[in-house]
């Protein structure tokens, strides 16, 4: 179906050269999707991991829990490309 647009209430197809521009965008989209989807991983990962950043505080002592729950924070998107896909740890008590 050929694209159109509105210019003062009447609709125009796109020329040639609009179609080629928008397949162009369109194609940039779709290319940036694994990119948009590290940075939801990582934005995720990043929060869990300042709930916990406390932990780390030098008057407190880890338990092996949480520097394992940590650890698997950190290690998420070596082995994660889709949000959706990913297995988030459970936080420790």
């Amino acid at each position: 179906m050929a694209r159109t647009k509105i210019v003062n209430d009447v609709v125009i197809p796109f020329t040639a050269e609009e179609e080629t521009a928008r397949d162009a965008e369109v194609q940039a989209w779709v290319d940036g999707q694994p990119a948009r989807e590290m940075t939801a991983i990582r934005n995720h990962r990043n929060n869990l991991l300042a709930e916990t950043d406390w932990t780390g505080n030098p008057d407190v002592t880890m338990s092996d829990a949480m520097k394992t729950y940590r650890q698997d924070l950190r290690d998420i998107p070596a082995s994660n490309t889709v949000y959706e896909n990913v297995t988030w740890p459970t936080k420790p008590e």
